[in-house]
């Protein structure tokens, strides 16, 4: 639960604090003219996003179980990917994102009313459709036949909408830089996990052949339907008998992603231009 409610939390405030820049921008402008189109752009980004989510659930009910092992672990691939460009993205882009989305709002202001509904539809739907992917292919991972993970996530928007009214209302102020830096961090570490459930659900569909014997298993002493291994799976999203290529995949994604994620800014292109000067 705890893992879906992060993934909910760090989700939805970037979707938040893109609303609530494009709104205290066009207020602080004296342009609340166009506060109307924005929020259309805004409700419309929302309900694609939910269209997304449920198209996935209810879509992939249809399917044989093979078929549903195939979609989940190919789908677990690919928001691993999105929220891994993301995290590195936010993470370079969290100084300057009020300025960048403020230049993009100035030039949609002078295009007309299509273009502001297009600017926040885009801004906003980017993240929603993130979050609705990586929401739904962590859900599949960690859900054990009940709603905790789903309740878990839309706790995590609640929280992210309050806390970015917050923001809007001046009542709060963090390090935006050092707060998308950490939740990134821990972000990672669940994407890894859900990397290794993919790759489970592609070998059980046949997709993947070959490294399938269990690397251990430790069943006995923390056993998956125990308050243990209940928590670790929903905050880690930790198997107690995973197949060696699992632990391969996960080992070969969390190791250098995190190490790539947490180096100093600057560090990999101060090292390449001392070997050129070299």
């Amino acid at each position: 639960m705890f893992a879906n409610y992060l993934i909910g939390l760090r989700e939805g405030l970037e979707a938040s604090l893109i609303v609530c820049i494009l709104i205290a921008y066009l207020v602080k402008t004296d342009r609340k003219d166009a506060l109307k189109p924005v929020w259309l752009g805004v409700g419309v980004a929302v309900l694609v996003a939910f269209g997304f989510g449920a198209a996935l659930e209810f879509g992939s009910q249809e399917m044989t179980f093979k078929a549903q092992e195939a979609l989940g672990g190919s789908l677990s691939i690919v928001a691993v990917g999105l929220v891994t460009w993301m995290v590195f993205w936010m993470r370079r882009t969290a100084r300057h994102l009020k300025s960048e989305l403020h230049g993009k709002l100035d030039a949609a202001l002078q295009m007309g009313t299509v273009a502001l509904v297009v600017t926040a539809f885009l801004a906003v739907g980017r993240e929603g459709l993130e979050t609705s992917l990586f929401v739904w292919t962590a859900v599949h991972a960690t859900s054990n036949g009940t709603s905790e993970p789903v309740i878990g996530a839309l706790l995590g928007l609640a929280t992210a909408v309050f806390l970015g009214w917050l923001f809007y209302r001046g009542a709060l102020r963090i390090n935006l830089a050092k707060f998308f830096t950490w939740t990134g961090g821990m972000l990672v570490v669940v994407a890894a996990g859900v990397l290794a459930y993919g790759v489970h659900d592609l070998q059980e569909a046949d997709f993947i052949g070959g490294l399938n014997n269990l690397a251990f298993d430790i069943s006995s002493t923390i056993a998956p339907d125990g308050w243990l291994g209940t928590l670790l799976k929903g905050v880690f999203n930790f198997q107690p008998d995973p197949t060696v290529l699992q632990v391969a995949v996960w080992c070969a994604y969390l190791v250098p992603t995190l190490a790539l994620f947490f180096a100093p800014p600057g560090l990999f292109s101060r090292r390449t231009r001392q070997r050129v000067e070299a």
